[in-house]
């Protein structure tokens, strides 16, 4: 039997974390590194990515990039494979949302949103699979969210990549797990973070998303390091292709 103690240790694994730079990416890194794996955050500010190298010290390294750049994902996988050595983990945290209105979206403004949130997941992933299959043993988390099933105003080009994303998730999981790599998303309720920011900076609204909620409250940072840690480990060797919501319930009511 193995001991349940060893279940959430990364100790010897690798992992990239996009969106690294802030928000719940930020948390992931740490998490992560605090779990015993060697991190290497991606994201477009440098210098917030050096505050995080600072913060979890010399398991972490940072690849500044802008992830929507589909031309250079050869290039930009090369990178993060160059501190620790080719990811286990792969976590795609990094994320766009325009706000546009369905009568106001612009081709920019979808274009943009599909990149980051829904393209770069997957060629990025497709990067990594051919070490992780060597290796027998890869985990790729996603980034869904309440839009993955849910419609809200505004939120029409987001909503659509988050639609994407649930899907996107399970055919990865059809397409890789049978070489040990499994594939799943996490889907964060309101939680405050850069993304979020409009949702926080309004209290009226915020407690009304709480009070949407299960449990009576918004997401904090921390909530999401359990889930994260069990999609990531191999506490989660048999689960594959599925939508982890961690809303306090907000999808249940």
């Amino acid at each position: 039997m193995t001991d349940p103690r060893t279940l959430f240790d990364l100790t010897g694994r690798v992992a990239c974390v996009t969106g690294a730079s802030s928000g719940l990416g930020r948390r992931a890194a740490t998490a992560l590194a605090a779990a015993g794996a060697q991190v290497v955050g991606v994201a477009r500010r440098a210098e917030a990515l050096d505050e995080m190298c600072a913060q979890i010290g010399k398991n972490a390294a940072r690849v500044a990039a802008d992830i929507a750049d589909r031309a250079a994902i050869t290039a930009l996988a090369s990178d993060i494979a160059a501190p620790f050595g080719a990811p286990d983990i792969v976590i795609h945290a990094a994320g766009l949302n325009t706000r546009q209105e369905a009568d106001d979206v612009t081709p920019e403004g979808w274009d943009n949103t599909l990149a980051i949130n829904l393209t770069a997941p997957f060629f990025l992933s497709q990067a990594f699979v051919p070490a992780m299959k060597a290796k027998g043993w890869g985990r790729i988390v996603n980034f869904a969210s309440l839009q993955t099933t849910r419609a809200f105003p505004g939120g029409i080009a987001y909503g659509a990549t988050k639609g994407g994303v649930g899907q996107l998730t399970r055919a990865m999981a059809q397409a890789w797990s049978p070489h040990g790599i499994t594939a799943n998303a996490i889907g964060p309720g309101f939680f405050p973070t850069e993304l979020t920011a409009a949702v926080f900076d309004d209290p009226e609204r915020a407690a009304r998303n709480a009070a949407q909620t299960c449990t009576g409250r918004n997401g904090r940072v921390e909530d999401m390091d359990g889930p994260l840690l069990f999609l990531c480990s191999e506490a989660s060797a048999y689960v594959t292709g599925q939508v982890l919501m961690v809303d306090g319930g907000f999808t249940a009511k």
